[in-house]
C-alpha cells in the first residue's frame, strides 16, 4: 500500500520518499539530477574547463618562471639580447619600444619598457587577480549573508536601519566609491584596534571590492528572507520554541544556499573586473607587484608601438570574467530557472 502511494504521489515528493542505506553518502536525487543538467549543458562545462585552465597556468606561474623563462616577474633586462630566429635583438631597443613576442621559452609574450618577461608577469598576475576576485567575493559573502539574515528575519527598525546603510553604498557608482575608498586606505592603510593592514597590501583591493558589493549581494538575499520567514517550516520551529539565531542558522539559511551558490561566480567575475578597473587607476594592486589591471595600464600608453603589452592582460581578464559569467548563468538556470538574478553596475 505504501508502495503505491509513493508510486502516485508527484515526482519531488517521490524522490523524497525513497529511502538510502544505512550510512549512504549517495547524493539526493534532485541534486544528482541538477549535476546532471549542469554536466549536459557544453557552455557550462566549456565554461568550468576554461577557468580550470586558467586557475592551473596561474598557480603554475613559478614553474614556468624557473624552467622555462629562467626570470622573476621583477627582473630587468633592459640591456639583455636574445636571439630570435637566429638574429640576435635587444630585449628594449634603443628607442624604448620593447620586443614582442617570440613564441619561445625566454620572453614568450615579448617584454615591456623594463626588459620584465611579459609572460612570467601575466601568469603572476593572473594569480594576484583571481585571489583578490575570489577572496573579495568571499568576504562579500561573509558580510552580506547576516545582514540579510538579520534584516530579512526581525524586520521593523533593524530593517530599516541596515536597509539605509545598504542603500547609502548602493547610491555611488561602483567604480567611483571602489577608487575613493582605495586610495584613502592606500595612503594610511586600514587600522581597527589590534587589526592593523598597510596600505600596500593586497587585502587593501580584497577589502574595497567585498564592501562595494555588499549591497548587490545582501539585497536580493534579504527580499528572500523576508519571504522565507512567513514559510510553514519556520512558524513550526518557532512554535517549538526555537530561538531567532536557531531558526535563522538552521531553516532559513540553507534555503539561501542556492541562491548563494548562484550569485558568487557572478561576484567573483564582477570583483575580477573591478579589481583590473581598480589597479588600472592606481588604487588596487601597487606597482611593481603584477596584475592584470596594472599590466594593461602600463600597455594603454603604448598600444600603437607594443600593442602585446594590452592585448596579453585584457585578453586574459576578458576569458576569466566570460567564463565565470557563463558558468554563473549555467548554475542559475540549473538551481533557480525561474530567478532573474543579476549583478548590476
Amino acid at each position: 500500500m505504501a508502495t503505491q502511494l509513493i508510486d502516485q504521489a508527484p515526482a519531488g515528493v517521490r524522490d523524497l520518499a525513497v529511502e538510502e542505506p544505512a550510512g549512504s553518502l549517495r547524493v539526493p536525487r534532485g541534486r544528482r539530477s541538477g549535476l546532471r543538467r549542469l554536466a549536459a549543458s557544453r557552455s557550462a562545462v566549456a565554461a568550468a574547463a576554461l577557468l580550470a585552465l586558467l586557475v592551473l597556468a596561474a598557480l603554475a606561474a613559478p614553474l614556468w618562471a624557473e624552467h622555462v623563462a629562467g626570470t622573476t616577474a621583477y627582473a630587468n633586462h633592459i640591456t639583455d639580447r636574445v636571439e630570435v630566429g637566429g638574429e640576435p635583438r635587444d630585449v628594449v631597443s634603443p628607442e624604448g619600444v620593447p620586443i614582442g613576442p617570440t613564441w619561445r621559452g625566454e620572453f614568450f609574450l615579448g617584454a615591456d619598457v623594463n626588459g620584465r618577461d611579459i609572460m612570467v608577469r601575466l601568469l603572476y598576475g593572473g594569480r594576484n587577480s583571481l585571489l583578490i576576485g575570489a577572496c573579495a567575493a568571499l568576504l562579500t559573502a561573509l558580510l552580506a549573508i547576516p545582514a540579510a539574515l538579520v534584516a530579512g528575519y526581525f524586520g521593523g527598525w533593524v530593517d530599516g536601519v541596515l536597509a539605509r546603510v545598504l542603500d547609502v553604498i548602493w547610491a555611488y557608482p561602483v567604480i567611483l566609491l571602489g577608487v575613493a575608498l582605495g586610495t584613502a586606505f592606500a595612503v594610511g592603510g586600514v587600522g581597527v584596534g589590534p587589526i592593523s593592514i598597510p596600505g600596500d597590501s593586497k587585502a587593501i583591493p580584497v577589502l574595497v571590492i567585498a564592501v562595494v558589493y555588499v549591497p548587490y549581494m545582501a539585497r536580493p538575499l534579504r527580499g528572500t528572507v523576508l519571504a522565507l520567514r512567513e514559510r510553514e517550516f519556520v512558524e513550526a520551529a518557532r512554535a517549538q520554541g526555537a530561538g531567532p539565531l536557531r531558526i535563522m542558522w538552521s531553516e532559513i539559511l540553507p534555503s539561501l544556499l542556492p541562491g548563494i551558490v548562484v550569485l558568487l561566480p557572478l561576484m567573483a567575475a564582477n570583483a575580477i573586473l573591478l579589481e583590473a578597473a581598480l589597479s588600472f587607476l592606481g588604487a588596487g594592486v601597487r606597482p611593481p607587484e603584477p596584475s592584470w589591471g596594472t599590466m594593461i595600464d602600463d600597455g594603454v600608453t603604448r598600444i600603437v608601438s607594443a600593442e602585446h603589452l594590452a592585448i596579453a592582460p585584457g585578453l586574459m581578464l576578458l576569458l576569466t570574467v566570460a567564463s565565470l559569467n557563463v558558468l554563473g548563468d549555467r548554475v542559475r538556470d540549473v538551481l533557480d530557472p525561474r530567478s532573474r538574478v543579476r549583478i548590476e553596475r
